[in-house]
């Protein structure tokens, strides 16, 4: 995929309440950023240079959006960055993960991307775990992670993450975007909440399909994360040190 002639950050998942936008564009445009809202329809002409993607329940097809862009090899590595906008277009929150990975994986894919990323160049010198949870464990996952002499832990809910991560500290994390008591993003921000698993790399996995119930529970589970009072212009454009993915 060509990139676009002008690189934009591009919202997306405000369907036809753009004007929900303006509040996070003009953060953007504060930072040296041009930004706009735009379509799902205008990734496959070319490509931005991120996406901010709104996951809040004022969003129109934001979870479908996720899954499209990270499952199409075309357009799956393009940066994604979760935000949640208020009806006024404040903005509630960040969930910024190292990186999204569909299933079924493609191995060849995820170890080429923990290589650009210098994952992989100390995992022959040391000891290093890396954690996965999912319901039900992922088999290709941890055949694929322990070729790269990682050491896998299995978790199965989010309680038994939070409570193994605090203990072990794995190098790194892969979480299913949703599991029966915590989604990827409450996982993630409980993770954040301590000093020996705050700077881990977070990676979320994606199924195929979403059902309306996964769709719903995902919405209700962004909710409890929501900041009280709205993001400053200098707390939101602190993500953009580094790109979202």
């Amino acid at each position: 995929m060509k990139e676009c002639e002008e690189r934009e950050i591009w919202i997306m998942g405000l369907g036809s309440k753009t004007d929900r936008g303006a509040i996070i564009c003009s953060y953007l445009a504060e930072g040296g950023y041009r930004a706009r809202t735009a379509k799902p329809s205008e990734v496959s002409v070319c490509a931005p240079l991120a996406i901010l993607l709104d996951v809040s329940p004022f969003s129109e097809e934001s979870w479908d959006i996720l899954l499209k862009i990270k499952t199409d090899p075309q357009t799956r590595e393009l940066p994604i960055l979760p935000v949640y906008l208020s009806e006024d277009g404040n903005i509630g929150g960040v969930f910024a993960a190292a990186g999204y990975f569909s299933l079924p994986l493609d191995s060849q894919y995820l170890v080429k991307r923990l290589r650009d990323m210098g994952l992989t160049d100390e995992s022959e010198d040391y000891d290093l775990q890396a954690m996965i949870i999912t319901p039900r464990g992922e088999e290709q996952l941890e055949r694929t992670l322990e070729r790269l002499t990682f050491e896998v832990v299995n978790a199965y809910t989010g309680k038994e993450a939070v409570a193994l991560g605090t203990i072990i500290h794995p190098y790194m994390v892969f979480c299913s975007l949703l599991l029966a008591d915590m989604s990827a993003f409450e996982i993630m921000e409980k993770f954040r909440l301590y000093p020996q698993t705050h700077n881990i790399p977070f990676f979320i996995l994606l199924k195929d399909t979403l059902s309306d119930a996964d769709r719903q529970a995902l919405s209700r589970a962004v909710q409890p994360l929501v900041r009280k009072t709205s993001m400053t212009q200098k707390e939101f454009l602190a993500y953009f040190k580094k790109s979202p993915d």
